[in-house]
């Protein structure tokens, strides 16, 4: 029976194997990983874990380590009792004493089940409860430390994102190493020292002949370990390669389509997959070598035993239960060893994690809000200095933004800063909130210097309204109760009631209770404004800061705000931050800052009387705006940037932070002012991408018929593979039958004893070549049939995403990141449905039969007993292995919304310092994991309850079945040998089962995985490229009309880019399109390529609506050169081919790179033609790539040239040189061109100006010019006054 254990060893390695495709799937995570470690694994010391530990938490561990020594006893003890039980039944075959021997040997099994249970218990219990104990215990130092860090440390060492990751992530490994892991790893080592010992005190001369085996068996597991963690990372190099087609493919999709690239793309990735098929077949091969190479040797050692054993007993006097005993022990104790690796990387993780983790925790912020010691006075006035100032952000220290700056408020006034962005205004609120210390100089408060006040105290005195309102996960009335600490429902209404907020308050359904939302996405911008300065009211400061308070809202939210202001700034000292000129009239005092200088100040009236003044130069900056509708040099917000849901989110951060975008444009004032149709244009947008996520689980459930379908064309080699699992699934079986064998044997005359044991010792090393056969044949049969099908399906899946309409992928969903991550990762987990799922069914059906055919040929009565209780022993092998796999996993899930509280107080951790909101968070968080805290606790009491009762399950079961087996051997109706067949058969099936089934592929993953491709390969493309039907014109000449054409993106349906627009560009000519950002000049270029297709109203060339037209014909005719050229990862030489398909001749390429002022850089180059651009062409300059590209849409010959501001990225001479390629492309060719700077444009045969969805003007420069009050001149001149700024 122990020999089950036994079998442990050799499914151990198997787990090792099968382990190894998990691996693969996390490969892709490891490897970032792994480079993190690389930089810098410092770990601490292992006693350290337990830093944090208190008393109870002392005894807990205490009782866990003495709980896990005891249940790591228990299995060589078995050994003993086993040894003894043998005995019994040998010695007494034929005498009737057998029961009575037997049961009181029995009885001994069920005080171990007894003691077993109760250490398990202890064990498992003790350590799981205590770990998480100290887990939450880190977990919430941690919070308490990076709330109190002072702001520098955000901006410099952390990131949210770090921080929760640090706090759900590496908590959970720290956890890991010091809970039950610990308590398994004690039981382990118990188990080794134990069996060794027993070994050798039973009988010293075997176990030292069975040692002899070890080495052999560590250094097989060592060297297949090596060998397969070589072939999965080749494995992975070479999918990497295929990985990178898609990226670029999909990444610069609109290139592959306007080229009609697919089918080359297509090509180039079923190329690299053929690598990844060879090696992940290689990989499969090798993995089942070690096992059947490991279990080869352990079988051989097994015969060596029995041979050597069966001397023993002839020579030097050894009994057969004796020999059995030290086979055993020698095993089980082997096998912990084995065991042990998943504790120690724990442990080693766990080390690594609480490095970084302590190290702040123990870290002493430079501004401490926990610091008690400071000044405290009655109260303030709140006169406020800065004297002599000097300062640069710790971000970027070379940047200074003050050097020398001062100012002084005196109480009781309104002074307000301007200035351009970027020039230190909103550093005067955080040095005066105390965020930062000046690097020099000093800021004074009543002329004290603020670092001598405490620093809770004095951030008390001062309330901060800032540009972006945080607000709190939680309810209003909690949000504005930040404001003062205890604060009354009334004094929380009388402030909303300040604040204007409280008739939208009341309108809302649960009143002050309603919850903002995330980061107060409930609410609009001006709710959230009110809402924040509600908060600042309740404060009733001395000193009221406002950040730019109403930038990001609109006219009528505005004007409520800015009442609200208006109404609380009376005889408080106001410093106001803004940019609309509008809100700072009413100043006491205004000061100008420019670089980080005060350059002018005086009241609104004052300062207008200087002309030449700077504030009137903002102020005239501002009216020149309004009049443009915020036309800002247009080339800062070009449409294309929208469409790209990441820089979608960037813009928006960046436009909503206005204050801090690089001082180094010159524009940046004015986009900074233009705000408001930045931040309408892309709301939507970016709404849309936050419920993207949930959409990823309602694919349609795919039947699993679809999937082995598609594994038809391998069914010879699945039925080769079927045949190698069936071989392989009885060898534990058959195995259990040649034990009972041995067993006899041991107990017959001399003579035919020394005959049998060398009989049977063959016996075993003919079984343990069938292993050595089978093993690695199902494994290649299998892997063979699993990489066909990922193959299969990679490729499948990929042809149909190239084939998709261009508006598919600018969902977020389908980002080039995410689609590469279905087919990587999906594609291979899919795997584990078919051909490993199947293989796992049918060696455990085989191993299943088999049992079951031995045991009732040796004794039904005593199989049918058996049989019943095998359930029980099912249930020990399953907990056992969840025990393995450890029962900590759902911690994660858990603290959740313990994490959210975390990421929010960190993600606005000025907000948390300004209202000195530490505490109150802390208190929140506490809150949070409570209840996560108590379901760790009795999941750990579960756990070990479930755990100390399969032991004692377990060994009752043994009890059971050797009683009763001694019954029937009294009775006549068996021998003892059958006995030990019937039981032996019987475990090892069991064995053989539950260990397989544990490593049964996760199905469910799986199944989701496949919902997710297919969903992909059924989907049928709007707009498809591989579509063959339409019609081809003869001879093209270009003649583009566009009638009536409506059209929105589908992406952002709520807004109209064109009303019927109607435009006809004759054939030869150039066609110029001029608008600002945003009014859907790009747009004309996107829908004459059909990369969208118009949701009213037609376009036509030479009279055909487009929509007939073959889609791949019909973009043949059209070369695109865009503002940012894409090029591919290749030479230049396929890059200028890669218009013509690929197979342009040498004359053609050189023609056209001739044609576009590019031969003369190219030959200058080292490599000439042959040289790589690099990823996305960085190899080459802005001007080279754009005279690449622009040669490779020449080598098409197109009839139409479409020039999407294909100058505007370049700097003069660059632009120069294009231009000139352009002119010389131009001639004898439908133009369309889209451009922002004039000079590019002056030449057109007509100029069209495209505003609001529909063309305002048309004709030649001169003609618009000259316009009264035209858009085009208007344009010109700003665009004049922008050049000359």
């Amino acid at each position: 029976m122990a020999t089950e254990n036994g079998s442990n060893g050799d499914t151990n390695l198997h787990e090792a194997s099968t382990s190894k495709k998990q691996e693969q799937l996390n490969g892709e995570n490891k490897d970032t990983e792994t480079n993190k470690k690389n930089e810098k694994t410092n770990s601490i010391p292992f006693y350290k874990l337990f830093a944090f530990a208190d008393r109870t938490d002392i005894v807990l561990m205490i009782i866990g380590t003495i709980g896990a020594i005891g249940n790591g006893l228990c299995m060589p003890l078995m050994t003993t009792i086993l040894g003894d039980l043998i005995d019994a039944f040998g010695q007494n075959q034929s005498n009737d004493r057998v029961v009575h021997v037997v049961s009181r040997v029995a009885l001994r099994f069920v005080y171990l089940a007894a003691g077993a249970g109760t250490a398990a218990c202890l064990q498992v219990s003790c350590w799981m409860v205590t770990g998480e104990r100290q887990a939450a215990r880190i977990r919430g130092l941690y919070l308490k430390t990076i709330l109190r860090q002072d702001i520098a440390f955000f901006d410099v060492e952390t990131t949210t994102g770090e921080v929760v990751g640090r706090m759900s992530g590496d908590t959970v490994l720290i956890q890991d190493a010091m809970g039950e892991k610990v308590g398994k790893f004690l039981q382990l080592v118990s188990t080794f020292l134990g069996g060794f010992v027993i070994a050798f005190v039973r009988g010293w001369l075997l176990a030292l002949v069975m040692m002899s085996a070890i080495p052999l068996l560590v250094t097989a597991g060592g060297a297949m370990a090596l060998i397969i963690s070589k072939m999965v990372s080749r494995g992975q190099a070479a999918y990497a390669k295929a990985g990178t087609v898609v990226e670029e493919t999909i990444g610069s999709i609109r290139t592959v389509a306007s080229f009609t690239g697919e089918q080359q793309a297509i090509s180039k990735y079923s190329k690299l997959l053929v690598t990844a098929y060879k090696s992940g077949v290689h990989e499969g091969t090798a993995a089942g070598l070690g096992l059947g190479v490991a279990m080869m040797i352990l079988f051989c050692s097994y015969g060596m035993a029995v041979w050597f054993g069966g001397r023993l007993i002839l020579n030097n006097g050894y009994t057969g239960g004796q020999v059995i005993n030290v086979i055993v022990a020698v095993l089980i104790g082997s096998l912990s060893l084995g065991q042990s690796s998943p504790c120690m990387s724990a442990f080693a993780a766990g080390q690594a994690a609480a490095f970084k983790m302590f190290e702040t925790i123990n870290r002493k912020p430079e501004i401490d809000p926990y610091n008690m010691s400071g000044k405290v006075l009655e109260d303030i006035n709140g006169d406020v200095e800065l004297r002599d100032v000097y300062f640069s952000y710790p971000a970027r220290t070379e940047e200074q933004i003050f050097s020398g700056f001062s100012l002084s408020i005196p109480c009781g006034t309104t002074v307000a800063l301007v200035g351009q962005s970027g020039s230190g205004k909103s550093t005067v609120i955080s040095l005066i909130e105390r965020f930062y210390d000046p690097q020099a100089g000093e800021v004074l408060i009543d002329g004290i210097n603020l670092k001598e006040f405490q620093l809770r105290w004095i951030r008390g005195k001062i309330g901060l309204v800032s540009q972006e309102p945080v607000l709190f996960t939680a309810s209003i009335k909690d949000n504005i109760a930040y404001g003062k600490e205890g604060a009354t429902v009334e004094e929380i209404r009388a402030a909303a009631e300040l604040a204007n907020a409280a008739n939208f308050i009341d309108k809302l359904p649960q009143g002050l209770d309603t919850m903002v939302g995330e980061h107060g996405t409930q609410l609009s911008g001006g709710q959230k404004q009110r809402v924040a300065i509600a908060r600042a009211i309740l404060k009733d400061p001395r000193i009221l800061l406002l950040d730019e308070a109403t930038s990001a809202l609109d006219a009528e939210s505005e004007r409520v705000v800015q009442e609200a202001l208006d109404r609380i700034m009376g005889n408080r000292t106001t410093i106001i931050v803004a940019h609309r000129l509008s809100t700072v009239r009413n100043a006491d005092t205004i000061a100008v800052i420019h670089r980080g200088k005060m350059v002018e100040k005086g009241s609104h009236s004052e300062l207008l009387k200087d002309p030449e003044g700077a504030y009137s130069q903002l102020i005239r900056l501002q009216e020149v705006n309004k009049e443009s509708e915020q036309v800002t040099d247009v080339s800062e917000v070009n449409p294309e940037s929208f469409r790209q849901s990441s820089l979608r989110r960037s813009m928006k951060r960046s436009i909503s932070r206005g204050s801090s975008i690089g001082s180094s444009s010159r524009h940046s004032l004015s986009i900074a002012f233009g705000v408001p149709t930045g931040i309408e244009v892309n709301e939507p947008a970016v709404v849309k991408t936050e419920d993207s996520t949930e959409q990823s689980s309602k694919y349609p459930e795919v039947p699993i018929r679809r999937l082995a379908y598609l594994n038809k064309p391998e069914i010879p080699v699945l039925l080769l593979g079927t045949i190698a699992a069936t071989i392989n699934g009885c060898i534990l079986p058959i195995y259990g039958l040649l034990i009972s064998r041995v067993i006899e044997t041991f107990y017959k005359p001399p003579h035919e004893l020394r005959q049998d044991t060398r009989f049977w010792a063959l016996i075993y090393v003919a079984l343990g070549s069938a292993a050595l056969l089978a093993c690695p044949s199902r494994t290649y049969f299998f892997s063979v049939a699993g990489c066909k099908l990922i193959q299969r399906i990679r490729l499948m899946c990929f042809s149909k995403v190239v084939h998709m309409e261009v508006g598919w992928f600018d969902e977020p969903d389908n980002s080039s990141g995410s689609i590469g991550a279905r087919l990587s990762a999906d594609a291979a987990t899919i795997r584990a449905l078919v051909g490993d799922a199947l293989a796992q069914m049918v060696s455990n059906l085989a191993s299943a039969v088999a049992g079951l055919v031995i045991a009732f040929v040796a004794s039904w009565q005593l199989a049918f007993i058996i049989i019943g209780l095998i359930p029980l022993l099912g249930v020990n092998g399953y907990v056992q292995i969840r025990a393995m796999k450890g029962f900590s996993a759902d911690a994660k899930m858990m603290y959740e919304e313990a994490s959210q509280v975390a990421s929010d107080a960190v993600g606005s951790i000025r907000t948390v310092a300004s209202f000195s909101a530490e505490e109150k968070v802390m208190e929140l968080y506490r809150k949070k994991c409570e209840g996560p805290l108590k379901a760790g606790i009795r999941q750990g009491l579960i756990s070990g309850g479930g755990f100390g009762l399969s032991f004692f399950l377990l060994f009752n079961v043994y009890a059971t079945s050797f009683y009763s087996g001694s019954r029937l051997v009294e009775s006549g109706d068996a021998t003892f040998s059958d006995v030990f067949q019937v039981f032996f058969a019987l475990t090892m099936a069991t064995v053989g089962i539950s260990q397989s089934s544990t490593l049964a592929p996760d199905s469910s993953k799986a199944r989701s995985a496949a919902a997710s491709i297919f969903a992909i390969i059924d989907r049928k493309s709007k707009i498809d490229p591989s579509d063959e039907s339409g019609t081809t014109l003869e001879n093209v000449k270009g003649d583009i009309e566009l009638s009536h054409v409506s059209f929105k993106y589908p992406l952002r349906p709520d807004i109209q880019i064109f009303q019927d627009l109607s435009l006809s560009i004759p054939a030869g000519k150039t066609v110029a399109l001029v608008g600002e950002s945003g009014s859907g000049k790009s747009t004309v270029i996107s829908l004459l390529q059909r990369f969208y297709d118009p949701n009213s109203g037609c376009i036509t060339i030479d009279g055909v609506e487009i929509q007939t037209l073959q889609l791949k014909w019909l973009r043949q005719q059209m070369g695109l050169v865009s503002q940012e050229p894409i090029l591919f990862n290749e030479t230049i030489r396929a890059n200028i081919a890669y218009g013509k398909g690929g197979n342009a001749t040498e004359a053609e390429i050189l023609a056209a790179s001739e044609l576009a002022n590019a031969h003369k850089f190219i030959s200058s180059l080292q490599q000439g033609y042959d040289t790589l651009v690099g990823e996305r062409g960085v190899q080459l300059s802005g001007g080279q790539k754009q005279r690449v590209a622009i040669a490779r849409a020449i080598v098409k010959s197109p009839k139409i040239l479409l020039l999407d501001e294909a100058t505007s990225a370049l700097d003069a001479e660059s632009e120069r040189v294009v231009q000139d390629a352009l002119d010389k492309i131009m001639v004898d060719r439908t133009t369309v061109v889209v451009a922002h700077r004039l000079s590019t444009i002056k030449n057109a045969d007509m100029i069209a100006v495209v505003k609001n969805g529909v063309i305002v003007e048309k004709g030649k420069h001169d003609t618009l010019i000259n316009m009264k009050d035209g858009f085009y001149a208007s344009l010109v001149a700003l665009h004049m006054s922008a050049s000359t700024s």
